[in-house]
């Protein structure tokens, strides 16, 4: 029978591997099926909208790309290094698995900006991306664009011309659009913030 650690290690390395190949497979079939800035209607309230984000969330651009992936490879290196302390001191379960969905996100961006402009190319509008070999693609290592895809429109209304700023402008409830490593993060940043604040603290101590 495996050991507690022992399971919990196994646990981590198996969220983190199915989460890299879902995140990974999700962005490479959007960018070799479609152009970018399709959006394809799957149900009212969910589409597939290919995006690519060149900086931080929401498309912010604030650092060097390369500075901005050094620090994202650093980050995720430290969480998983947190994770294994945790493992050794004996950790919850759900806590454990919220920390491996955050590092899986984090990772399944990195090979986004890490990999992508050596091995797609950035073909004019209508045309979708190529797989090339290493080196053949858009740009250099670090400086690859992250896939975005995930579209939930959940509502949308047309505010009363009445109100003051926003009135007579269409809204859209909720329309980021983001992928599989995004959803990982938000989730595991948003369990952790609802059922492990006092853990989180005291492991921080």
């Amino acid at each position: 029978m495996l050991s507690r650690k022992r399971a919990q290690l196994i646990a981590v390395a198996a969220i983190f591997g199915c989460g890299i190949m879902l995140d990974q497979w999700s962005k490479i079939w959007v960018k070799t099926h479609m152009h970018l800035h399709e959006c394809r209607r799957i149900t009212d309230w969910f589409y597939i909208s290919f995006i690519e984000n060149n900086g931080m969330a929401f498309g912010i651009e604030l650092f060097d790309k390369l500075l901005l992936t050094g620090f994202r490879i650093i980050a995720t290196i430290a969480v998983a290094c947190y994770i294994v302390k945790l493992i050794r001191r004996g950790v919850h379960w759900g806590y454990l698995v919220c920390l491996a969905a955050i590092m899986t996100g984090a990772a399944g961006n990195i090979v986004d900006c890490m990999l992508y402009g050596m091995i797609f190319t950035d073909p004019p509008y209508p045309q979708v991306a190529e797989l090339v070999p290493l080196g053949q693609g858009y740009s250099t290592w670090f400086y690859g664009r992250v896939v975005d895809m995930l579209s939930f429109p959940i509502a949308e209304w047309d505010w009363p011309q009445w109100m003051p700023l926003v009135g007579g402008s269409h809204y859209v409830f909720f329309s980021y659009i983001f992928n599989v490593a995004d959803a990982f993060i938000s989730c595991g940043v948003i369990a952790l913030m609802l059922f492990f604040p006092k853990t989180l603290s005291r492991s921080l101590r």
